[in-house]
């Protein structure tokens, strides 16, 4: 199993509750003052972290007016990539105070970066990891760069093969990253609950030395559960104060209520999982007398025979177990038995303590 690491102080892995993402996107609509609210929200909602993305329209494409510059459908149909990317980026001149500004209110701040200079930035403001998002997986020299700072790296692996999977994590251990950690995550925006495919979170953790986790683009936060459920560690999911604000995600993001829900049942999901257990836990404490047992159900005289009407396994557990039941009838007393005792094994004429338990 992956060994757990951190990321600013926080330990992420299996004996951890899960590290909680939010995803800021592009759900700042342009305005600062929004992006620090939502940094807010995620705070108050209880997310370990809050992610952007760095890049500028002009480092992630080009302008350009051929058809395969222009989405023909989705969610953004018909909306030309430049165009998309310049409405959907972070400015680069909000990094600084929106890196301080999360500090200052105790959460996480880290970016995904999509070409060199977005890292020199990210480096400059001492981001505390790095996500490669799912269409930058095959960008090896980018991977590499991120793994040579050193930080925590988060690959996601949407519409990525096992061997391009295999491939982003080779060249970032190659590259020196020691603690990585690789998301599942269907690119579909949003993603039908049927093709989340969480059965590849267990084969990727078996398939792969490292943390395994969930970027999750589906409605509502049951199939986050679900994959805390099967061994994710963290889960990211895009985050907004309003979907009725609109902006290029809100479509599929989280309102304020609802990624307090997810952290509330992220958390509970990972305390129900526990260790395998096979013993009465503190709670069935209580209910463990409840157990049935042997009792003695009609008068029984010293010497008269123990029969089906007078011995019957019964609520609560302070006499024999019920296994015994067949060996002691036919079997007589000992001495006098009074309706309602507990049957116990010098009770019964013959039935050794070494039968008893």
């Amino acid at each position: 199993m992956a060994s757990t690491f951190k990321i600013n102080g926080r330990p992420v892995g299996p004996d951890h509750t899960p590290y909680i993402v939010a995803e800021l996107s592009g759900n700042h609509n342009g305005d600062i003052k929004r992006a620090l609210a939502l940094i807010d929200a995620a705070k108050a909602a209880g997310a370990d972290a809050v992610k952007i993305q760095t890049y500028r329209a002009d480092t992630i494409t080009i302008d350009h007016d051929g058809p395969e510059f222009l989405l023909t459908d989705g969610l953004w149909k018909g909306r030309k990539l430049f165009e998309l990317y310049e409405e959907a980026h972070t400015p680069w001149d909000w990094h600084a105070e929106l890196f301080t500004h999360a500090s200052n209110q105790g959460i996480t701040l880290f970016s995904a970066p999509f070409d060199p200079t977005a890292v020199e930035l990210l480096e400059r403001l001492n981001a505390p990891a790095y996500k490669i998002a799912s269409p930058e997986i095959v960008d090896l020299d980018l991977i590499e760069l991120c793994a040579r700072t050193g930080k925590p790296l988060i690959i996601s692996t949407g519409m990525a093969s096992f061997e391009e999977i295999e491939e982003a994590v080779a060249t970032a251990r190659a590259a020196g990253a020691a603690e990585i950690l690789v998301l599942h995550c269907t690119s579909g925006y949003p993603t039908p609950v049927d093709q989340a495919n969480l059965s590849t979170i267990t084969d990727l953790t078996k398939r792969l030395d490292v943390a395994i986790g969930l970027s999750d683009h589906t409605l509502d936060n049951i199939v986050a559960a679900a994959a805390v459920a099967v061994g994710a560690v963290l889960v990211e999911k895009h985050f907004t104060l309003s979907r009725a604000d609109g902006g290029v995600d809100s479509a599929f993001s989280l309102e304020p209520a609802e990624l307090a829900q997810l952290v509330k049942d992220l958390r509970s999901v990972h305390a129900a999982i526990g260790q395998p257990n096979y013993r009465p836990t503190a709670a069935e404490l209580i209910t463990l007398p409840m157990r049935r047992s042997l009792y003695v159900v009609a008068d029984i005289a010293e010497g008269e025979e123990l029969t089906r009407a007078n011995v019957r396994s019964i609520r609560p557990s302070n006499g024999m177990l019920p296994r015994h039941l067949k060996s002691v009838l036919g079997k007589t007393a000992t001495r006098a038995l009074t309706r309602g005792e507990p049957l116990a094994a010098d009770m019964v004429q013959g039935f050794t303590s070494q039968h008893d338990g």
